[in-house]
């Protein structure tokens, strides 16, 4: 839970609506067939940036600094090829890394913590692995194995032009898309 007088957001790349709505119906499959409904907790998204607490007194400090960061920033080709796994929990879309993608993340990253002071330790620890998720953390250990056999010879292929970031915030319940900046 946030702290009092904070909220929780992230930074993403959310696909154009037509995927979403394709990755959407997987993530009601994946609720349907195999009792994993975590990932109905947002909108297909591609996160750049892991969840962090802002004063939601200064949201509008946040958006207008995210606003100047992604007004420098150029289009990005965002290619979804197939799927792929985090066993035994996390099954996603898989997203082809690029260099474009893999600097927005870092510029973005760097951009946080020398512009709104952000700082997640966990990052240490994780480097970025673009995709999109479709099942987690509560897709069981053994029904893991049953739907990775399913979706491991999956095809699935889509491309956009990501040409904004998204701020999604908490709003106790789920995440929503609350801003969008464009490049």
């Amino acid at each position: 839970m946030p702290s009092p007088g904070t909220a929780l957001y992230f930074i993403a790349i959310v696909p154009p609506l037509s995927i979403r709505n394709e990755i959407q119906l997987l993530k009601e499959y994946f609720r349907d067939t195999y009792q994993s409904k975590a990932a109905l907790n947002s909108p297909p998204h591609i996160t750049l940036h892991m969840p962090f607490q802002w004063k939601e007194a200064k949201e509008e400090k946040l958006i207008s600094a995210l606003k100047k960061f992604a007004a420098r920033k150029s289009q990005v080709a965002v290619q979804l090829k197939g799927f792929n796994c985090f066993a035994p929990r996390v099954i996603y879309v898989n997203v082809l890394e690029s260099e474009p993608l893999r600097l927005l993340q870092s510029e973005l990253h760097r951009f946080c913590k020398t512009e709104l002071n952000l700082f997640n330790a966990q990052y240490r620890d994780m480097p970025f692995h673009p995709h999109i998720t479709l099942a987690f953390r509560d897709l069981k250990k053994d029904t893991f194995n049953k739907a990775w056999g399913e979706f491991k010879e999956r095809n699935f292929s889509e491309d956009f032009i990501a040409n904004k970031i998204t701020l999604l915030k908490h709003d106790g319940k789920v995440w929503n898309p609350h801003s969008e900046l464009d490049f």
